[in-house]
Parts: C-alpha cells; structure tokens; sequence
C-alpha cells in the first residue's frame, strides 16, 4: 500500500521531526548524501569561478597591484563570520536552513562584488567578496550533514565522501572563467566580474535545491532518533553549550586544533609559494599546475582517509596528518629553486590537509553530545577560518622579512599542539 507507514517514498517524506524507521534509513543516508554531492559540485563550482579572477578584479578596481591581496583576505573573512551565526541557526532550524542562508549569502554577495566592478567602487568590491566568501560556508557546513544520520563506523567516509565531491567544482570552476568573462562583453560589465555573475546563479541553484530535496533534514531527523530526551534538549544546543561541551572532552578540543591547525599550516604555506616560485622563475602556467596538484591532493584523496579513519581510528590519521604535513613543509621549505621538489611539497601539504579535516571532523562530532553537534561544528570552521585568516596575513609578512623556508618552518610548529594532544589521547586510551 502508498499509504504504509513504512513505505519508502512515505517515510522519506515525512516531517523531520518524526524519526524514520530502520528499514528505510539506508536510503535516506543515500538520498541526503546524493544531495549534498550534488550541490558541493555546485557550490564548489561557483567558488572556484570567483575565486580564479578575485584578485585581478581587486587590482582592476583598485588601480593597484598592492591592494589586490586584499580580495583573498576578504573571501576568508566571509565564512569566519558567518559560521557562529549560521551554527545557531543549524541548531534551531536544521541543516536545510543554515545550507539555504549560506547559498543565498554567497549570491548575494557575488552580485554585490559585481556592482562594485561596474561602478569601479573598491570598499564595495571588498564587502561583496566577504560575502561571497560566506558561501563556502555552506560547503564546510555540508559535511557535517553527512555525518549526521552516518553509522558511527562509517561516520568519517560519509564526511569524506562530500569533501571529495568538491574536487569537481574546484578542477572545472577555473576553466569557465573565461567564458564567464565573455558572456557578459556588451552588458557593460568588465570581463573579470562575469565569473561572479555565474557564481551568484551557481549560488541560488544551490539553494534551492537544498531547500527542495534535503528532506527530511538530517540533523533534526538523527535528534528525532537519539530519543525524545534529545530532542527536548533545546538548552543544550545553544553556542554556550556547545563551548562547555568542547571544555568537557579532551577529544573535542584535539579534533578542533586539529581540524584548526592542519588548515592554517596549508592555507598559509600554499598562499605564498606561488610568491616563491615566481621568485625562482616559474612562469604563471607552472604555478597553476602546481596549485591544481596541490587542490589534486586536497580533495582528490579524502575518501582513502575516510576509509583510513574509520578503519584505523581518528587518532592514527590525525598522527598521519601531522606526519604528512611535516614532510610536505620539509620538502617546500627547502626546495629551493627545484620547482619539482615544491610540487611534490604541495601536493603532500594536500594530503595532510585531507587527513586533518576528515579525521578531525569526525572526531568532533564523535566527542560532544547530540544537542551539542551544530554550535560545535560551527565552533570548529569559525576558528578554522579565523586561525587561517590571520595565517595567511601572517605568511606575507614572514615571507618579505625572512623567507619562504623561514614560513614553512613555522607552519610546522603548528603541528606541535596537535601532536602533544594526540600523544596524551593515545595514552589515555591504551
């Protein structure tokens, strides 16, 4: 009968409130995670369009090359402060309204960067490119979504498997800029905004498609199922609770510095070698090509982490993170003039990347209650996010003043926190 209770497509429907059965969770696992693929590609693709043209629509506005930095800065910015409000509103009204506002945000935003564009308005570019940063909020918040209804062994190749589906947008987003540009020739738009024109379209198509087919919502459905205790906690979700109930786990707060610490290593020790190898003759096609290897190691490999993670354990990919990335600063810091060897150097960075965010992700969400999950995870992408932002302005000036290999040195003592942490978690539990 259609009417079952037990029907597929009745249940799958159902209010989030209302828990669904067992029998059909596995297809509502499968149906949430095709979603959110879907709109990472999305979403990753209108990032990538931008972000491939932020800094020379900075530079075109401005006048000047030395303000372009700034449009980097700006798009990091955006998913900082975006994340404790977009947390909030996760822990009251789900995951589909948070992914919706971030969307919508993002292509706000983007129209706003073009506005800017046409009327050769520089602050007005800035605040629009804060915007659009805000985002990829959406896409950080996305993997958590998958985890939310994951199995606790499966918990980590769920998170990995919407990271990994970013890889797409980020590989093609950079070859359509400039059809992009061309689009909008006659419309009296400059060239360099007509990517931000697809983003903001790239943005709402987003959003609506969460807003249709994320249903039911994945964080109220698994609070539904934790049990009626649980989903009364409405006390327990706020970001109060959320920070107590990061003080309370010694997991916890290994998963955030983790999570925190692999992503300011990459974020800034990535954005200067370009800088670097310019410095040691590298022409601007060898510097994308070691940039794509390096969003290659990224994205391309955070399913065998997934898989790692939930086979071996969290802490034992956090240990290789921190491994990976030592090696990946060793190999950078001192490659010199070899443009292989710093290739080689970003692409394990990547990797190490990977390894962090994935195992550090499900750690987080191991380690806190239920009610708590949403502040949490907001918690941990707004220090991500603010720690790589003052990274990245801390790696040009530690760059200009004593070198590239000085930076990816200090990049490395950002793994000692994480290493002492995940030593005194491995001896507790032994």
């Amino acid at each position: 009968m259609t009417n079952a209770p037990d029907a597929p497509d009745a249940l799958l429907s159902t209010e989030p409130s209302v828990p669904v059965s067992p029998a059909v969770l596995p297809a509502l696992r499968r149906r949430i995670q095709a979603v959110l693929i879907a709109t990472q590609i999305l979403g990753g693709l209108g990032i990538a369009i931008g972000v491939a043209l932020a800094a020379v629509l900075a530079k075109e506005v401005s006048g000047t090359e030395a303000l372009s930095g700034l449009a980097s800065t700006a798009t990091v910015a955006g998913p900082a402060l975006l994340a404790m409000p977009l947390a909030s509103l996760m822990a009251t009204r789900g995951r589909r309204a948070g992914l919706v506002l971030a969307y919508l945000v993002g292509a706000v935003g983007a129209g706003v960067v073009v506005l800017g564009a046409v009327t050769g308005s520089f602050p007005l570019l800035l605040a629009g490119l804060v915007g659009f940063g805000a985002g990829s909020s959406a896409n950080l918040a996305a993997r958590f979504a998958a985890a939310d209804l994951a199995e606790p062994d499966r918990r980590a190749r769920a998170i990995s498997t919407v990271v990994w589906a970013t890889t797409i947008g980020a590989v093609v987003g950079p070859n359509v800029a400039a059809p992009a540009g061309d689009s909008v020739a006659g419309l009296g738009i400059p060239a360099a905004a007509g990517p931000f024109v697809w983003a903001s379209g790239v943005f709402v198509v987003s959003a609506v498609v969460v807003a249709l087919l994320l249903r039911p919502d994945p964080l109220l459905t698994a609070r539904a199922m934790a049990g009626p205790e649980d989903e009364a906690a409405a006390e327990g979700r706020s970001l109060k609770a959320g920070m107590r109930a990061v003080r309370e786990s010694s997991r916890a707060r290994l998963a955030l510095v983790t999570v925190a610490g692999s992503h300011t290593a990459m974020v800034s020790i990535m954005s200067m070698t370009p800088v670097a190898l310019s410095h040691h003759g590298a022409d601007i096609r060898l510097i994308g090509l070691v940039i794509s290897g390096h969003i290659a190691g990224m994205y391309a490999f955070s399913p065998v982490m997934g898989w790692l993670s939930d086979r071996l354990g969290r802490l034992s990919v956090i240990g290789l993170a921190v491994a990976l990335i030592a090696v990946a600063a060793l190999l950078a810091g001192t490659a010199g003039p070899s443009h292989g060897q710093t290739a080689l150097g970003l692409f394990v960075l990547g990797l190490g990347w990977s390894a962090g965010l994935v195992s550090g992700s499900a750690l987080l969400t191991d380690s806190v209650p239920q009610a708590a999950r949403a502040a949490v995870q907001g918690l941990s992408d707004f220090i991500m996010n603010t720690s790589a932002g003052v990274g990245g302005l801390a790696a040009g000036l530690v760059v200009s003043t004593v070198g590239y290999g000085w930076l990816n040195l200090l990049g490395a003592c950002l793994l000692v926190p994480m290493t002492l942490l995940a030593v005194r978690g491995a001896a507790r539990r032994a």
